[in-house]
C-alpha cells in the first residue's frame, strides 16, 4: 500500500468506506521492524546451554542416516517425519545446540513480519506495524522460537496461509488458490494439527460473505490438502500412545491459553490487551480474519479432546496471530478517536503532522512498557534451568562421577535420552540393560533386554549406576513395562544406595545420579532416602540447571509449559545459519510477505475435493500427533 492509498480496495474490501491512510514511511519498513524485533530478541540467549528432552529427541533423530529416520517414521514419530527430514539437512552444516534452534529463529522472525504484512493488508501500515511487534515480545512467541521443535515454523506456515488466503479472495482468479494450497499442504504435513486452521480460514470466509466462485476455490484447495494430509493421519493414528499423557482440558486451560495469548500474563497489560482487542472487534475487516485465527484452532481441539485428548496450549501456537492482530487492531481505532476532540460543544479534527507523531510515540512508549513488564520472563526463560530439563547436566554428572566401565542403568529408559544426546558424559560406561542401539532399532531411545535377561545382567554386577527421576524410583511404584518392573524390583531386593549427586536448582522432581552397590547385612534399604549431594562446579561449556528428564509432548502444535510465561532472550550473534535454516524450511515465509504486499499469483490450476472435509478433519481424524515420553506420570507443566 502506497502513501495516500486508502484501506478496503479490492474484493476483500468491496463494501467497506475508505479510509485515508497517511504513511511517512514505506510500507516495508512497517514488516521489517517487527522481524527485527523477534530476531532480536530469538537470538538473544539462543546459546544457552543443555538441550531438554524435546530438542534431544530432534538432535539425535535428525543426526540418523534417511532409511533410519524413515524406519523410525513407521513406529513413532511420524508427525514429525518432515521436520526430522529438513533438521537433518540443517544438522548436517553443523550439529549443535545452537544451529538446532536457529530454524525456529528464523520461522519466528517469518511470522511476526507475516503478521505485520496481515495488519497491513487488513488496516494500514501502522496496525501492521503494531501487530507484528505485539507478536515478537510476547513471551509465548520468544519461548518457541528458541526450541528446537516445530511450533515455531508450523506458526510461519499459517500465517503466510491466511496472508494467501486474503490475495486469493482480491484476486478472485483460480490460478491465485495454487499458492495457498502449496502452503497449507506444506503447514499440515509438518505437523497435522494445524490442520485446523482450514476451519478457521472457512470461518473468516463466511463472515466475509464471499461469492460462490472464491468458496469454489477455497474447497478444491482445502480438498487437495485434505487428501494429502490423510495418509499422514492414518500412520499416526496406529501410534495413538504418543499422546496417552494428554488430559482433556477444561475452564483452567483455556484460561491458561489467554494468558499465554496476552502480551503480559497477568496485571495491567493483560487487562489492557483484553479490552484493546474488544474494542478491535468493531474493525470488520480485521475481526473476521483474527478472531476465528483466535478462536477457531483452539475450539475445534479443546472440543475433540473432550473424547480424545489431543490438545496443549503449544500445539496452536499459529492462533496467536489472531491475538496479535485484535490488540493492534484495538489500538489504532483508539488511536483514531484520540484524533478528535469536542470543543465548545463542536466536533473538531485535529490533524497534522504533530498530533500524529503524538500519537506514534504514544504507542512506541505502549510496546516498550509492555516488553519490559515481560523482561523478566523473557530474561528467566533464557536459563537452561527453566526448561522442563537440561539433559547437559545429567551428562555432567555423569562425566564427574563414573569410572570406566561402570554400569549405568535409566529408570525408565526414556532416560537413556540423555546419553544420546550427550554422549561424552557416558562413553566410559556400560549402558547394563541395552540390547538393540536406537538408531539400529528404529526406536527413539533403544530396545532394552527382557525381565530375566536384565536380572541375570545385574546379577553379575556389585555396583551399578542409577539414572531416573526421584519418583520414578519411588518402591511404592508399579509400572505397566515388565522390564520397568523388574529394575525396580531387583534395585529394592538386592541392592542398597550408597551415593547420590543431584543439582538442586529448582524445585521440580529433579534427575539424580545414584550408586547402588549390592546389598550386605545392616545396609540401609533402597526405600530409605540417603542424604542428597548436590553436585560440584560443571566443567566450562555445560550449563547449570536441575534436570527433570521428562520428555513431555514430543510433537503436535502451540505452546505448554508453565515457562511460557518466561519466553526468552538472551544474547548471541548467529545472524548468518539463521538466514540459511529458514531458507529451507520457514515455509516460503519471505515469498508469503512478498505476495502480501502485492506479487503476482503463481501458476493456475484447481485443487480438486471438498471444501469443508479439510476442516472437519482438524476435529476428527486429527489422530496423535504428539510424543510424550515423561519418566513418570505428573501434570503437564
Amino acid at each position: 500500500m502506497k502513501s495516500g492509498q486508502s484501506r478496503g480496495s479490492g474484493r476483500f474490501g468491496a463494501g467497506m468506506t475508505p479510509v485515508a491512510v497517511h504513511v511517512a514511511v514505506p510500507v516495508a519498513v512497517h514488516v521489517a521492524v517487527p522481524m527485527a524485533v523477534m530476531l532480536t530478541i530469538g537470538l538473544w540467549g539462543l546459546d544457552r546451554g543443555g538441550m531438554w528432552g524435546d530438542e534431544s529427541v530432534t538432535f539425535q533423530v535428525a543426526q540418523r542416516t534417511v532409511p533410519q529416520i524413515w524406519r523410525l517414521l513407521h513406529d513413532v514419530d511420524a508427525v514429525h517425519g518432515l521436520y526430522y527430514l529438513f533438521m537433518h539437512a540443517v544438522l548436517a552444516v553443523h550439529p549443535s545446540e545452537v544451529v538446532l534452534r536457529l530454524p525456529s529463529v528464523c520461522a519466528a522472525t517469518a511470522t511476526a513480519g507475516l503478521v505485520a504484512a496481515l495488519g497491513v493488508r487488513l488496516a494500514g501500515p501502522r496496525v501492521g506495524l503494531g501487530a507484528g511487534v505485539l507478536y515478537a515480545i510476547t513471551p509465548m512467541a520468544g519461548h518457541y522460537a528458541q526450541e528446537g521443535r516445530s511450533y515455531a515454523l508450523v506458526a510461519a506456515g499459517a500465517a503466510g496461509a491466511t496472508l494467501l488466503l486474503l490475495r486469493a479472495v482480491d484476486c478472485g482468479g483460480a490460478g491465485a488458490w495454487w499458492p495457498y494450497g502449496t502452503v497449507v499442504a506444506l503447514t499440515c504435513v509438518l505437523h497435522e494439527l494445524a490442520v485446523p486452521v482450514l476451519g478457521a480460514h472457512a470461518v473468516t470466509l463466511a463472515l466475509l460473505r464471499v461469492p460462490r466462485r472464491v468458496w469454489s476455490g477455497w474447497g478444491r484447495a482445502a480438498g487437495a490438502v485434505a487428501l494429502l494430509v490423510l495418509p499422514l493421519v492414518w500412520v499416526s493414528q496406529g501410534q495413538a500412545g504418543q499422546v496417552a499423557w494428554l488430559v482433556p482440558p477444561g475452564w483452567d486451560r483455556v484460561g491458561r491459553l489467554a494468558r499465554n495469548f496476552s502480551p503480559g500474563p497477568a496485571g495491567p497489560v493483560f487487562w489492557g490487551a483484553l479490552l484493546l482487542m474488544a474494542v478491535g472487534l468493531r474493525e470488520r475487516r480485521t475481526a473476521a480474519v483474527a478472531l476465528p485465527l483466535l478462536l477457531v484452532p483452539p475450539g475445534i481441539l479443546m472440543t475433540v479432546s473432550q473424547i480424545r485428548p489431543l490438545y496443549h496450549d503449544r500445539y496452536v501456537l499459529y492462533a496467536l496471530a489472531g491475538a496479535s492482530l485484535l490488540v493492534a487492531a484495538g489500538a489504532g481505532r483508539v488511536a483514531r478517536a484520540l484524533g478528535r476532540v469536542r470543543f465548545d460543544g463542536r466536533r473538531m479534527r485535529v490533524g497534522g503532522r504533530r498530533v500524529r507523531a503524538l500519537l506514534g510515540v504514544t504507542g512506541v512508549l505502549a510496546l516498550t512498557v509492555t516488553f519490559l513488564n515481560q523482561l523478566p520472563v523473557h530474561r528467566q526463560d533464557r536459563s537452561a534451568a527453566h526448561r522442563p530439563d537440561n539433559l547437559a547436566v545429567v551428562s555432567a554428572l555423569a562425566v564427574r562421577q563414573m569410572r570406566p566401565g561402570d554400569p549405568v542403568l535409566f529408570v525408565p529408559s526414556v532416560g537413556r535420552l540423555a546419553a544420546l544426546a550427550y554422549p561424552k558424559g557416558f562413553q566410559r560406561a556400560r549402558d547394563i540393560a541395552l540390547r538393540e542401539s536406537a538408531p539400529r532399532s528404529g526406536t527413539l531411545w533403544g530396545l532394552e533386554a527382557g525381565p530375566g535377561e536384565l536380572r541375570r545382567r545385574l546379577a553379575s554386577v556389585d555396583r551399578v549406576w542409577v539414572v531416573a527421576e526421584r519418583s520414578a524410583l519411588d518402591p511404592r511404584r508399579s509400572p505397566p513395562d515388565p522390564v520397568e518392573r523388574t529394575k525396580l524390583v531387583v534395585l529394592a531386593e538386592e541392592f542398597t544406595v550408597r551415593e547420590e549427586h543431584v543439582r538442586e536448582e529448582r524445585v521440580r522432581d529433579d534427575v539424580l545420579l545414584r550408586l547402588y552397590v549390592r546389598r550386605g547385612p545392616g545396609d540401609t534399604p533402597t526405600g530409605e532416602e540417603p542424604p542428597r549431594r548436590p553436585a560440584d562446579a560443571l566443567p566450562p561449556g555445560v550449563s547449570a540447571g536441575t534436570p527433570a528428564l521428562s520428555t513431555s509432548a514430543l510433537s503436535t502444535s502451540a505452546l505448554g509449559a508453565p515457562a511460557l510465561g518466561a519466553s526468552a532472550l538472551g544474547a548471541s550473534a548467529l545472524g548468518a545459519l539463521g538466514a540459511s535454516a529458514l531458507g529451507a524450511s520457514a515455509l516460503g515465509a519471505s515469498a508469503l510477505g512478498a505476495s502480501a504486499l502485492g506479487a503476482p499469483a503463481l501458476g493456475a490450476s484447481a485443487l480438486g475435493a471438498s471444501a469443508l472435509g479439510a476442516s472437519a478433519l482438524g476435529a476428527s481424524a486429527l489422530g496423535t500427533s504428539a510424543r510424550s515420553t515423561r519418566l513418570s506420570p505428573r501434570p503437564v507443566p
